[in-house]
């Protein structure tokens, strides 16, 4: 009985140090799930704040990117424009012909009658004297005993040795007043009147060729802009294609399916096109400050050109025949023509320098003189006087004449350098016809050129692809293509260039339009 209940005790002692540990194992079974509960919830949460602050920040990034503004696009006509409104030069000009207005007014002043208004101070240091003889006007009327008394009487004061003069004059002297004076036959006036119109003339003639030479440089400057641009594409292009030719080797010989050889000869061929990469965005830089100087715009303002070389050739045309003879515009001979003018008005004008001159002139003025103290007693007077001023020129010793001979000779030297003039710019028109010619048989020349290069190069690429053809091949198709395509960008900007050119020379660029 004993050692059954003893039993009992003990089996019931075991069964609950079992239940206990089965219920502690699951308490922690509970807490270590609870735990890794609260460990992903942590976790999906932080997940989930990650993902709605991403998706808050990305827009804000891309936002970023964004509002980094890309370089403005402007076109030639655009360029055009701010060049005529900011160049210095353009702004130099249009003051010049500012300057010669007023030199006209200042001679239309001239016929204009001129007063002024002065005065004047002088203190007498030794006043003057003054000796009378009176025995000397005995002679003159009277009777003869009164002729005998005066002589007499002019004997007894030549006697006397302390006999003195008499001193005149006072010691402070003023004068104020007004004086006026007004051409009224001044034909060499009249003449610089005339030369004053004709400088103007000039002045405006100066400004539009200015304007004529800035469009020129301006249209020349934003070809090479393009240019530079149209050589980088082509440069980048030729890259492109070394660089996949570069890594096809690379995985070719990573299978062991190309040498070593291969993979280094790529290489070389495509970093042997990096410097001239680098060449071309240096082109493109320069381009754009020379373009910029020309504009008037500071160097940071940056932009891109409107556009592509290629769109400039359908528009390509060879000038008429007769276009060398229509030279009236030319900016050059118009100033040659202007400058004749001036230099025959001042020959007539030297010429006049023998005629008289007629003036009128008038004053009014006020004097006063006074004795001791400057400004005491004074009693002003008042007095006025209007006349007629006329000058002969007789003789300068040849001065006039000289000036006469001097202005013969520059007259004789603009007309031989108008000579000169004409046949320079015939021979420079027709040398820009020939250029147009020659470079719009080029560009057909380059556009048949490019067209069969490119059918060539995709001819070897689809052999090279296939194992028909060597690597040497399709370099050689590749470099063929490049060549192909910087000559026709260049033809297309050496046709550009002379077409402006021709412009200048000819003067029918429209400068109004491109300044509005």
């Amino acid at each position: 009985m004993k050692i059954g209940a003893f039993g009992n005790n003990i089996g019931s002692k075991v069964e609950f140090t079992i239940f206990f540990m089965g219920f502690a194992l699951y308490i922690s079974i509970f807490v270590f799930e609870n735990h890794i509960t609260v460990m992903q919830l942590k976790i999906k949460r932080n997940i989930t704040f990650a993902m709605a602050l991403s998706a808050v920040l990305s827009p804000l990034g891309a936002f970023a990117v964004d509002s980094q503004p890309e370089a403005p696009v402007l076109s030639l006509d655009e360029c055009l424009s701010i060049a005529l409104d900011e160049n210095p030069t353009i702004r130099i000009a249009d003051l010049e012909v500012k300057r010669m207005d007023y030199s006209k007014k200042e001679v239309i002043g001239q016929f204009l009658p001129s007063i002024d208004f002065g005065g004047s101070y002088s203190r007498t240091l030794a006043k003057q004297t003054m000796y009378m003889d009176f025995g000397a006007l005995g002679g003159f009327g009277g009777g003869a005993g009164e002729g005998e008394s005066g002589a007499e009487e002019a004997q007894s004061r030549a006697s006397d040795k302390k006999a003195s003069g008499m001193k005149v004059g006072l010691d402070n002297s003023y004068s104020v007043g007004f004086q006026a004076s007004m051409p009224l036959i001044a034909p060499q006036l009249w003449k610089n009147l005339s030369i004053s119109d004709t400088q103007i003339a000039r002045a405006l003639e100066q400004s539009r060729s200015s304007k004529l030479d800035l469009v020129n440089q301006v249209k020349s400057a934003y070809y090479a802009y393009m240019l530079a641009f149209a050589s980088k594409e082509v440069m980048k292009e030729s890259y492109d294609m070394a660089r996949l030719t570069y890594e096809t080797y690379s995985k070719q010989f990573a299978v062991g399916a190309a040498s070593d050889y291969d993979v280094l000869r790529t290489s070389v061929a495509m970093k042997n096109i990096e410097p001239e990469l680098l060449q071309a965005d240096i082109a493109i830089k320069q381009a754009r400050l020379q373009l910029q100087i020309l504009m008037g715009v500071d160097a940071s303002f940056e932009f891109r050109p409107a556009g592509a070389l290629s769109d400039y050739e359908g528009s390509m045309t060879v000038p008429a025949a007769g276009v060398a003879e229509d030279l009236c515009s030319n900016p050059t001979l118009r100033l040659n023509t202007i400058d004749l003018e001036l230099q025959r008005k001042a020959l007539a004008t030297q010429k006049l320098a023998y005629v008289p001159t007629l003036a009128l002139t008038a004053n009014y003025n006020w004097t006063s003189m006074n004795n001791g103290a400057p400004f005491k007693n004074l009693l002003w007077s008042p007095y006025s006087m209007i006349g007629l001023q006329l000058s002969v020129p007789i003789f300068s010793g040849g001065q006039r004449y000289s000036r006469v001979k001097q202005a013969q000779v520059q007259l004789t030297e603009l007309e031989l350098q108008r000579e000169n003039l004409e046949r320079s710019v015939n021979m420079q028109v027709t040398l820009a016809v020939d250029n147009i010619r020659i470079n719009v048989e080029q560009i057909r020349s380059c556009v048949e050129s490019v067209g069969q290069a490119e059918r060539a190069h995709d001819i070897m690429t689809r052999s090279f692809d296939l194992g028909a053809a060597s690597y040497l091949d399709l370099r050689d198709s590749e470099l063929a293509l490049t060549r192909a395509r910087l000559a026709y960008y260049q033809a297309i900007y050496n046709y550009l260039v002379a077409n402006s050119d021709l412009e200048l020379l000819l003067g029918t660029a429209n400068v109004a339009t491109a300044q509005k």
